[in-house]
């Protein structure tokens, strides 16, 4: 996720410097959220202009936010056309979903190494929170929980371990909850997907690295097969 900086009083920028810096953060924020969300549709054109005049700012702290949501993989700079929102294709996503197989069953390895009995009380509660709200709107929008009150980034945070937490809470994050936000509900299994988080979960307790690591891979998996049957069936009706 994208994180506002603390500005030091000894970083050496001017109070100026340090607004625009500010502005530049929050616009970063809202561009992420508005694109996750749908609000630009995918493939289509960003006017820096149109921005600009939108949310009232000048064209430095805006380049600033584009630059930020450009590197999370959101927006794309196509020759002659610009900056233009993603488009995530299935096949695009299937890859995504591999290396998430590959690297969260590390993350959760770790995890099991380094979070507390503090974390695991609060991820229980976190998924009984999950399962109440699950039975009120049926799984309409389970997977649209992010952050803090999403299963997966606390886990990958508690693995401790930077690099895998720069990979996958900021680098392909925000692609994820585009997907989600996006996907069919058609093809959710909220409820087989909490209970696989529950068993995660008695893993972790029980500091099983292993088991954990087996069942974080089987949980992705099927997410992956589900995207991968989507592709299979965009080409048969294609042909």
């Amino acid at each position: 996720m994208t994180e506002q900086a603390v500005i030091h009083p000894d970083s050496g920028l001017s109070i100026t410097e340090a607004r625009e810096l500010t502005k530049s953060e929050n616009l970063t924020e809202q561009l992420v959220d508005l694109i996750v969300k749908g609000h630009f549709a995918a493939g289509s054109k960003i006017s820096e202009p149109e921005l600009a005049r939108r949310f009232g700012v000048s064209r430095g702290p805006l380049r600033e936010a584009m630059m930020r949501v450009e590197a999370l993989g959101l927006i794309e700079r196509v020759p002659h056309v610009g900056a233009r929102v993603i488009a995530l294709s299935r096949a695009r996503l299937v890859e995504i979903y591999a290396v998430r197989e590959a690297l969260e069953g590390m993350a959760v390895r770790l995890a099991c190494r380094h979070i507390t009995e503090e974390e695991l009380d609060a991820l229980q509660q976190l998924l009984n929170t999950h399962q109440a709200h699950i039975e009120e709107v049926e799984g309409a929008s389970y997977f649209h929980q992010q952050g803090d009150f999403d299963f997966h980034y606390r886990l990958i945070q508690a693995s401790r371990n930077h690099t895998l937490i720069g990979l996958l809470c900021d680098e392909l994050y925000h692609l994820l909850r585009m997907y989600r936000h996006q996907s069919q509900r058609a093809y959710s299994r909220p409820q087989q997907a909490l209970t696989e988080h529950f068993h995660l979960l008695a893993a972790l307790r029980e500091r099983d690295e292993e088991l954990a690591e087996l069942l974080m891979r089987r949980h992705i998996m099927r997410s992956r097969l589900l995207i991968e049957q989507q592709l299979t069936e965009d080409k048969e009706k294609a042909s």
